[in-house]
Order: C-alpha cells, then sequence, then structure tokens
C-alpha cells in the first residue's frame, strides 16, 4: 500500500562514511512516525533527504506522490518542517514571528492568534523571542512550522533539553497536531516520547533502517522477563528465592529485585505472604528493544 512518504534507495555519502545507507521507508497517512536511532545514526541526514533540504546521492523520496527534490515548490505549502535548531529573526516578539511567517505563506492573520493559543503562548504573545524559555521557544517553533496548515509535519528532536513539565505538554500538543489529521514524523532519543505518541517506529543504526514495527509489538517480540522489586525489609532475598517461578534473585540499593517469566505466579504469592508493601513491576520496554539492536557502547 502506497503512503504519503515513500523512500526508496535513499543514500548519502560524506566521503567514506555513508550517513544513509539505500533507505527504504513508507508512511501513512495520518499516522505518527518516530524515527530513532543512536547518535550518528543517519536519522536528520534521512529527514532532510525527504524534505528536500538536501540532496541524495541515489535513491528518490515523494510526499503526497511528488518529489521532494529538486526543491518542488508546489509541494513546500503542504509541508511542514520543525529543524533540531532553530533560528528566529532577531528582536521581534513571539506573534510578530509568527505573522511574519504567517505572511510568507499567504496566510490570514488570524491564523496567528489561533497558532498562539494552540501552543499555550497567547499571554507570551508581546515577548521577544530571545526573552521565552526554551519550551516556549520550542513550541513557538513549532507554531512556525504549523501556522500554514501543512499536511505533513516534519519534527527533528523537538523536546531535546527540555524540562519534564515543558516534555509532557509538548506531547500533548504533538498528540493533538495528529490527532487533527496532519501526518507526523519525529526523530527522538526518547523512548518513552516514543513509546507514548508513535504509531510506528524505526529503529536506525549506522545509516540503514533495522526494523520497521509498532512500538508495543518490538517490546512484546523481545520476550524479556519481568523484574519485580520490593524493599528488604518487605522480603528478604533468602525468602524470594524460595519463590517457584523466581529465575534470580538480587540485591540492589535496599531493594530485593525478582526476575521471573510468571509474573503472575510470584505477585500471587507475594500477596498471600502480604508483601506487598512498596512493590514494583518492570515489564521490557522500547529502550530496551532499541539497546538490544543498537548495542550499549557510548556514541559520542
Amino acid at each position: 500500500m502506497s503512503g504519503v512518504i515513500e523512500a526508496t534507495g535513499l543514500t548519502k555519502k560524506y566521503g567514506d562514511l555513508v550517513a544513509v545507507d539505500h533507505v527504504d521507508l513508507t508512511v501513512q497517512a495520518g499516522s505518527f512516525f518516530g524515527v530513532l536511532g543512536p547518535n550518528g545514526a543517519g536519522k536528520t541526514t534521512l529527514l532532510e533527504m525527504i524534505e528536500g533540504l538536501r540532496k541524495p546521492d541515489a535513491g528518490t523520496a515523494t510526499i503526497l506522490g511528488e518529489p521532494s527534490w529538486p526543491r518542488n515548490a508546489h509541494l513546500l505549502p503542504q509541508l511542514g518542517v520543525q529543524l533540531q535548531a532553530s533560528a528566529f529573526f532577531e528582536r521581534l516578539t513571539a506573534k510578530e514571528q509568527l505573522t511574519t511567517f504567517a505572511d510568507l505563506y499567504g496566510v490570514r492573520h488570524s491564523r496567528v492568534d489561533e497558532m498562539l493559543e494552540l501552543v499555550g503562548l497567547t499571554e507570551h504573545a508581546k515577548k521577544r523571542t530571545e526573552d521565552l524559555s526554551g519550551g516556549q521557544r520550542q513550541r513557538l517553533s513549532i507554531a512556525c512550522s504549523l501556522v500554514h496548515d501543512p499536511q505533513v509535519v516534519f519534527l527533528d528532536e523537538p523536546t531535546a533539553a527540555l524540562d519534564p513539565q515543558a516534555r509532557r505538554n509538548l506531547w500533548e500538543l504533538l498528540s493533538a497536531i495528529n490527532d487533527s489529521g496532519r501526518t507526523v514524523v519525529l526523530t527522538t532519543h526518547h523512548m518513552d516520547e516514543a513509546e507514548a505518541l508513535c504509531d510506528l517506529v524505526a529503529v536506525m543504526d549506522h545509516g540503514r533502517i533495522l526494523t520497521v514495527d509498532h512500538p508495543a509489538a518490538l517490546v512484546r517480540g523481545l520476550d524479556a522477563p519481568t523484574r519485580i522489586s520490593l524493599p528488604e525489609t518487605v522480603l528478604s532475598a533468602e525468602r524470594a528465592r524460595t519463590l517457584p517461578a523466581a529465575l534470580e534473585v538480587d540485591c540492589q540499593d535496599g531493594s530485593t529485585v525478582i526476575t521471573t517469566r510468571d509474573p503472575a505466579a510470584v505477585l500471587t504469592t507475594l500477596a498471600q505472604w502480604q508483601a506487598l508493601t512498596g512493590l514494583q513491576v518492570r515489564g521490557a520496554t522500547l529502550e530496551d528493544v532499541f539497546l538490544q539492536l543498537t548495542g550499549r557502547e557510548y556514541r559520542a
């Protein structure tokens, strides 16, 4: 089935470095698609070629059935792009910044007020962009990419360096954008973000797509055991080792940690022992999948 975004054999080299290596990718209309990968995996380069910001050395990309390279003037009004590093016009207020973008696209000025409200910046409309917080600047950057009501939105690490509150608020905004019918493509280093937002994720490393699937399906496919932890004062390691379904028992920072493939049996026994105070249960996450696919070595 054809998608709103189609990439075939996309390749980009810088000397001997293959940044993107013959990538094929399909994104369906209305989906929230995540591209995950460690530093240097090729995520940003891949997006820039799909967006038409960077010329591929090989392969093709289409959006809404139109080739994105060479730069397609007919396609540009349908795209919203929020880059990894955003630069604003100097000495303009948030509203003036957004109005400038609206004028570039020939959009009515009433749309500016709508977008300020959508991203929660109405009260900060008269602030200069340099006086906005990091989270506010990120939201303004997204508003600038949406002011012309594009059908396809590209977001390159939109929550990088934001505090937890700002990240969560931005998640709500991004979900609302997708719920309104737009197709959203996101790169991120935050696995919890991808799990919360994305319908599908592609895990990328060394310029190649390693896998594409639903986050929950990737986690299930890992078939990892469950870890159950309790304070040592509630359950000693010695007693935990008598649990019939315990594969392994460790002591970590004052907690007894039980590894099992039958959590129901363990939890039932713990309930019978009245040893549930402070209990925590952790199954596999998308981060576990990511580390299994890309390795655990540090990437500069």
